[in-house]
């Protein structure tokens, strides 16, 4: 799948996530199978680009390419600064944010809550696209609730205004995160536009890739939730759809290393303090489903150093893998 000049390795695509896909995140994905993966929202309020968080965000310092940065706001002229401000800085994508149904964003009439003003949604495009020499993307969901799937006629719209591929989630802004993403929708699109499509919403398995592509007939897949503690789960949908077999899942030892290495790439990109906060949804998510998860996770959960922390994540993995080990 290309993105303007860019080739993608594949066609599986890491989804921008608040608070998850920073660049240690971004990097691991692609180590292990994503072909590109797409940074967390960044304001186009430029009152906020010199926070620590906001920098942190469209940090892609060593990134593997191509880097892509999420932009978020509702005034055209100012998403036009924060994409050119973005692309000086080294973004070789610029995604626009209208998916996103959190209320926070929804209440400023930004995301989702776009979908309704499709006249705005267009001026949005507009100046975006005008302002940068760099490809643009767009992020949307099916529609604003069930009785307003208006995805078709936005896709046409970011297709005629120049946006190089959309995302869609298959769910309205009302469902939030609730109940089945539907594929419908984005098939229809798919059949309409031009440009690549990719299709997101409950994509968790090899096997649902699979499905989701032929159903869809869409170009690539997005991977959200599903990636949180898992992120070898690209490389297993990788190998499935190259070859129709199921990779094994990673061994203990594995999943011991990948986290450990995760962590040391947490405490050198936000340096101890914070490191050690940010790790503690990812360790979360690590350990969820293994033996005794539940206890380790109350007890890390109130360690504050780097070092106590690590040495906790290493001998909660050494037990269980011992203990795999003895009952062989």
């Amino acid at each position: 799948m290309k993105i303007g000049p860019y080739q993608l390795a594949n066609n599986l695509i890491l989804a921008p996530m608040a608070g998850v896909t920073d660049l240690p995140f971004r990097q691991l994905c692609k180590k292990l199978g994503a072909g590109m993966a797409v940074s967390e929202m960044v304001s186009s309020n430029s009152l906020l680009w010199g926070s620590k968080k906001t920098q942190r965000r469209a940090s892609h310092a060593g990134e593997i390419e191509p880097k892509s940065v999420q932009i978020m706001g509702t005034e055209p002229a100012m998403m036009a600064e924060a994409a050119r401000h973005n692309a000086d800085r080294g973004a070789q994508i610029i995604d626009i944010n209208m998916g996103c149904p959190a209320k926070k964003v929804c209440n400023v009439q930004a995301g989702s809550a776009l979908m309704r003003d499709e006249r705005l949604v267009s001026q949005i495009l507009q100046a975006v696209v005008n302002a940068v020499n760099i490809p643009v993307t767009l992020k949307i969901r099916t529609g604003w609730d069930q009785d307003n799937r208006n995805a078709p006629r936005i896709a046409r719209i970011a297709e005629d205004c120049g946006i190089q591929a959309l995302a869609i989630h298959g769910r309205t802004r009302a469902d939030q995160y609730h109940g089945d993403a539907e594929y419908d929708t984005i098939a229809e699109v798919k059949q309409q536009i031009q440009i690549p499509v990719i299709a997101n919403g409950d994509i968790r398995s090899p096997e649902k890739a699979r499905f989701v592509l032929d159903y869809t007939q869409a170009d690539a897949i997005m991977i959200g939730r599903a990636a949180q503690g898992r992120p070898w789960i690209f490389r297993e949908i990788r190998h499935y759809l190259d070859t129709g077999e199921t990779l094994p899942e990673p061994d203990l030892e594995e999943i011991r290393a990948i986290l450990l290495d995760h962590l040391d790439n947490l405490y050198a990109f936000y340096g101890d303090y914070t490191g050690v906060r940010m790790a503690r949804k990812h360790i979360s998510w690590y350990s969820k489903g293994q033996q005794h998860g539940a206890a380790f996770r109350q007890l890390i959960n109130r360690v504050d150093g780097a070092e106590d922390q690590k040495n906790m994540v290493e001998e909660f993995f050494t037990t269980l893998i011992n203990k795999e080990e003895m009952a062989a």
